[in-house]
């Protein structure tokens, strides 16, 4: 495929450079695009963010979701269309949920020579609440969804009396004293493959998606007034995650034995759950922690530019001469 050299949008930039912290120039930016005829080159970003403020993570143009505000900023970058970007998120997150290791990949019908830059003026467009924190090259075969191995979630209950007004965006507030080995003890019967019916919400978006889905660790950690708990699986379904959350606090509390948890789940019944739980936990204490892939997925394209962590400012000092 040969594609011309994109010019970047003069709309993002004021007397010539970047408008944004970052101040990259127009032609540093230009510079860095590497026409090929090989075909489109896959690109992978790690994302976090702070969900408070978003419907989500799916497209939507209003009110404002993850995706759309990175579409938006690539778009400036890249001057390509959405339908061309092709942008895929690993994970759908409900509006409210927060990540720390979302991964998401996008295309390009040319190559960079260095990524340090684009990731830059990518976090220069992006709102404070959203950040890329690495940028790498991909392999084809790549996919953001259905590469993944396993992904891991992390929901916070700040315990106490009153709430921190320090974790209020980020932790679920009970003022139930739990207990925390009541609540081990329950999440781990999540453990190992089993039929999750009973633990998802219905969705349109995914048609009849398979219920089977294998917990490898659901581990409960207090650290003072916070209660983190970590949940590792191969993939869940719709507010599954929630479901189970709020099914703890209820063991916690100690208003249900541990043992409604296999009852649960041999119905195969969201019915079931609703005697006991009626709604999810809500989305404000819940973070898409990290996303693991299948090894040979991970691997570098060749003669891809190096990978970008993000980069430290630096100061030049002024020189003075001596009279």
């Amino acid at each position: 495929m040969s594609c011309a050299t994109p010019a970047l949008p003069p709309s993002l930039f004021t007397n010539g450079s970047l408008s944004s912290p970052q101040n990259v120039s127009m032609n540093s930016l230009n510079n860095l695009v590497k026409v090929s005829d090989s075909g489109g080159f896959k690109w992978r970003l790690v994302i976090a963010y702070d969900g408070t403020k978003f419907a989500g993570w799916q497209y939507q143009e209003s009110p404002p979701t993850i995706q759309s505000m990175l579409e938006k900023a690539l778009i400036h970058i890249t001057k390509l269309e959405r339908k061309e970007l092709h942008l895929v998120g690993a994970g759908r997150t409900d509006a409210g949920v927060h990540a720390w290791g979302q991964v998401a990949h996008f295309v390009t019908p040319y190559n960079y020579t260095s990524l340090d830059s684009i990731h830059a003026a990518l976090n220069g467009l992006l709102p404070k609440d959203i950040r890329v924190r690495e940028m790498s090259a991909a392999l084809p075969e790549f996919h953001a969804r259905f590469s993944a191995s396993s992904k891991i979630y992390r929901y916070q209950i700040y315990n106490d009396t009153f709430m921190d007004p320090f974790q209020r965006h980020w932790a679920f507030h009970c003022a139930y004293k739990l207990n925390a080995s009541k609540m081990q003890e329950a999440a781990k019967l999540f453990v190992g493959k089993h039929d999750f019916s009973a633990f998802a919400n219905a969705t349109r978006e995914d048609g009849m998606p398979d219920p089977l889905k294998t917990i490898s660790r659901f581990d409960i950690i207090q650290m003072g007034s916070l209660l983190q708990l970590e949940v590792e699986g191969s993939g869940f379904l719709y507010r599954q995650v929630r479901n189970m959350v709020a099914l703890l606090i209820q063991i916690g509390k100690e208003a249900l034995d541990s043992d409604i948890v296999p009852m649960i789940l041999e119905t195969k019944d969201r019915r079931e759950l609703a005697k006991y739980t009626t709604l999810p936990a809500p989305p404000h204490g819940l973070c898409l922690v990290s996303i693991k892939y299948k090894e040979d997925h991970l691997k570098l394209p060749l003669d891809c530019p190096v990978t970008s962590f993000g980069r430290h400012h630096t100061i030049t000092r002024c020189k003075l001469p001596f009279y």
